[in-house]
């Protein structure tokens, strides 16, 4: 079940389709065999896991020094407002050359 996880969480950033993955498949079952899968699997769920971890410890230890030292750790709601802002524009000035189909 793990390899199905890591496979679909990582097919939307691989651009890869149904044949592609059924090929990779194939050669990964004609390399390592049916029964080491589950444990590169596991491994590989296991390494995923950790990376993440570490990644959200760096980003917590980043905040609170931040907070610590009193700078402003909600700049995201600026710059999601900044983003809107020229996205609504890009509408404003691409609205009549939109085409409906």
């Amino acid at each position: 079940m793990t390899i199905f996880v890591i496979m679909f969480t990582l097919i939307p950033f691989l651009f890869i389709s149904g044949p592609e993955i059924f090929v990779v498949l194939l050669i990964v079952v004609m390399l390592f065999g049916a029964d080491k899968i589950p444990e590169i699997a596991r491994g590989l769920g296991k390494t995923i896991r950790q990376v993440k971890d570490a990644t959200n410890d760096i980003k917590r230890e980043i905040k609170t020094s931040a907070e610590n030292h009193g700078l402003d750790t909600d700049f995201t709601k600026d710059i999601t407002k900044e983003i809107n802002q020229v996205k609504d524009d890009i509408d404003d000035i691409t609205g009549p050359i939109k085409r409906t189909f």
